[in-house]
């Protein structure tokens, strides 16, 4: 129980923070709903249940995904979060269908809907907080990218360009929470067309829209998460590790390097060459020297490296070109 309760303690800090707020907001949402009946209200309201749901499991799988590895699963727990945010894309995907399904219902037979004030009141309050959501998420995937500074709309400008260096679990709260945000002023808009113009459809229209943009978010995070789930080669730190080992003066050639993403860890396999005259102390210093440094490189768990006797023949290249890249996919397995 201890270990579990200190595993949570180490868990996905936006994604949680995603879940607190999210389930505030679907409350309110709900409320506003039922007092009210507007469909564009009961989107949002979907959407902020299944936003909540998604990222609470997506906090506790990041945890779960830190335990040591075992003697019975010897390769750690690093996909877990990769397994459970494919679990929870599937919430999202039934939410995405009862919104769809109802703004089309709503367009064949609009209904005006009053709470004028009541609506606009809960959409501005949950626009602002999924957008307070959405700035720490990119606060948190301009960390995890390495940014140190980049102004005050960062978070919000810079962090789309970095976005494919963050964790599955940050990347999925910002992708969730944008969405959100801008489902939220789609609805808010709606909302006014209703009342002031008669546009009841308006609300209708809405409510598909933010459907399809969450679908959106279930398909981009199927995908990604089924590759990591999968095992997918990081190109990007396999070209910078090879670079790395080859700079080893006692390094002859490099036969094959391996980075695989293990959720938010990476695993890394090395096989170096060495000159034969090298003692087998000598040889593990080497070793020695290299996990460290491999170690320290950011994201990286668990490192094997193993060596064979320089044969003569140049396999490395050279590093940081697209041609060590190449290189060396094309020696990981199928």
């Amino acid at each position: 129980m201890k270990e579990i309760l200190t595993l949570i303690k180490e868990g996905n800090k936006p994604s949680l923070l995603a879940a607190i707020v999210n389930t505030v907001i679907a409350i309110l949402k709900a409320i506003a709903f039922l007092l009210t009946g507007n469909i564009a209200m009961f989107a949002e309201m979907l959407h902020s249940l299944g936003d909540a749901a998604n990222q609470f499991f997506v906090y506790i799988g990041s945890a779960l995904s830190k335990k040591a590895p075992t003697p019975k699963f010897p390769n750690g727990f690093g996909r877990v979060v990769n397994l459970v945010c494919l679990g929870a894309v599937i919430v999202v995907a039934i939410m995405s269908y009862e919104a769809i399904i109802g703004g089309w219902h709503h367009i064949l037979n609009p209904v005006e809907s009053g709470g004028f004030v009541l609506n606009l009141s809960v959409l501005g309050i949950a626009i602002a907080l999924e957008f307070f959501v959405l700035y720490k998420a990119g606060k948190e995937v301009l960390h995890e990218a390495g940014i140190q500074n980049g102004g005050l709309a960062a978070p919000i400008t810079v962090s789309f360009r970095h976005l494919n260096r963050a964790k599955p679990a940050t990347k999925l709260v910002f992708m969730e929470d944008l969405v959100a945000t801008m489902g939220g002023i789609l609805a808010f808009v709606a909302v006014l067309l209703a009342h002031f113009l008669g546009l009841l459809v308006a609300e209708g229209i809405a409510s598909i829209l933010i459907g399809l943009m969450m679908f959106y978010v279930v398909g981009k995070v199927f995908l990604e998460n089924a590759k990591g789930a999968i095992g997918e080669t990081d190109e990007e730190m396999l070209n910078h590790i090879a670079h790395l080992v080859a700079q080893d003066p006692d390094v002859k050639d490099i036969q094959r390097v391996e980075v695989l993403k293990e959720g938010e860890f990476l695993h890394v396999e090395v096989v170096a060459e060495v000159d034969s005259s090298h003692t087998v102390a000598y040889v593990d210093d080497v070793r020695d020297r290299l996990l460290d440094l491999i170690l320290q490189q950011k994201g990286v768990r668990e490192v094997l490296i193993s060596f064979d006797e320089d044969d003569g023949v140049s396999t490395w290249k050279k590093a940081n070109s697209s041609e060590t890249i190449q290189q060396f996919s094309s020696k990981l397995p199928e």
